[in-house]
């Protein structure tokens, strides 16, 4: 008898775990498809004087002889592997992804080279979102890494992409050369675009949804625990700005020539703005891509309410120009231009970096006032008080 009522309840579990495995047969997803997309120009959508299909060291691949775009037809990315080899020439090669279809927004990485290579180099990867067709490399300064590049030769590149989060690997496929914890492109799906002048794409291989364990949620950004950033501003329209033209007076006691540059008054209409993750007050999202020949200028303001009048210290980043007062007095005016002897630090992009300014501040509310000026990709500030004791700033 005992035998008997062994089996019999050996029995039901040999039957569960048959049926659960039947289950989780059923239930198991099915491994990530790889997509190919051949090097043949009928799988791709281009300008015939800017791409050529050749054959590069044996191996099928598009020579892009200028920076003009090169899309794979028919190609939609949102998660998952995207990964190809290219052999670098004069041009910045790179990649956009998730890209509206008249590609004014996105995500976009890219390599960069100048002639020289060195892995100390932090400049050499760049991750920046595209805004209005507008690269925000000079507003994403957190989000470069150095590499070692193959020179000459193939460089691999490999982009793990899931939600809010990307891992690059350049070359080294044990470790990400960049991540990123919060992509700025703002879409989630779109499609994909390579670019750079004088560059050679091969191998490119898509895998959907192979995010190798990447969380789709954002990840962690320093900034975010940070109280004593400016993260609540408010923003004037922005106004033609003539080549020529200078924000501030050209002596602090002199009023007259603040009304020539808009200096705003009590007609002025403001429209609340708010940081972004890092810290950043990105007016391009506002505004759109400032024409490469003209020039704008926007007026920004916040309050800080102080318990006592004290002198605090501001560290403040800025792209291009900028002008600022305090309680309506005239304190600070600098010029941020990348590629000239006076670009600040690192290399004219807008960082925390930039200025430092002594800000006199009087017992109550203070009102801090920006002119900001652009003609040069993105257009914004970053601003951060050295301590929150007796100071409150604008929610």
């Amino acid at each position: 008898m005992k035998l008997i009522f062994k089996k019999i309840t050996i029995l039901p579990c040999i039957l569960f775990l048959f049926a659960f495995s039947a289950f989780a047969q059923k239930n198991k997803k099915p491994a990530a498809k790889e997509i190919t997309i051949p090097m043949e120009p009928a799988y791709w959508r281009y300008d015939t004087s800017g791409v050529e299909f050749i054959l590069y060291n044996n191996v099928k691949a598009a020579h892009l002889k200028k920076p003009l775009p090169l899309f794979p037809k028919e190609v939609q990315f949102s998660n998952g592997i995207i990964e190809y080899d290219v052999a670098l020439g004069q041009g910045f090669p790179g990649v956009a992804f998730r890209l509206s279809p008249d590609s004014k927004q996105g995500d976009h990485f890219y390599l960069r080279y100048f002639g020289t290579t060195s892995p100390e180099s932090r400049t050499t990867l760049q991750y920046a979102a595209i805004v209005d067709s507008t690269s925000m490399w000079n507003l994403t300064d957190e989000y470069q890494a150095g590499a070692t590049l193959n020179i000459p030769g193939w460089n691999h590149v490999k982009l793990v992409v899931s939600g809010k989060q990307m891992k690059a690997y350049v070359n080294d496929m044990n470790r990400p050369a960049l991540m990123v914890p919060a992509l700025e492109g703002g879409l989630e799906k779109g499609g994909i675009a390579f670019s750079g002048g004088n560059v050679t794409i091969a191998n490119f291989i898509i895998r959907p949804d192979s995010v190798e364990g990447l969380c789709a949620a954002p990840g962690y950004i320093s900034t975010y625990n940070d109280t004593r950033y400016l993260r609540s501003w408010q923003v004037s329209p922005a106004s033609d700005f003539a080549f020529g033209k200078e924000i501030p007076p050209p002596f602090p006691y002199l009023a007259g020539p603040l009304k020539s540059v808009g200096f705003p008054d009590s007609t002025t209409t403001w429209t609340p703005i708010w940081a972004e993750p890092r810290g950043v007050i990105n007016i391009t999202r506002l505004f759109g891509r400032t024409p490469f020949t003209k020039r704008r200028l926007a007026w920004l303001k916040t309050t800080i309410e102080s318990d006592s009048a004290q002198e605090r210290t501001l560290h403040l980043g800025f792209v291009d120009e900028i002008c600022l007062y305090v309680n309506g007095q005239f304190l600070f005016a600098d010029k941020n231009f990348y590629g000239t002897p006076g670009q600040k630090f690192p290399r004219g992009r807008c960082s925390i970096e930039n200025a430092v300014i002594k800000l006199p501040l009087k017992k109550g509310k203070n009102e801090v006032l920006i002119g900001l000026a652009n003609f040069f990709y993105g257009w914004g500030i970053i601003a951060r008080i050295d301590d929150t004791e007796g100071i409150h700033l604008a929610k």
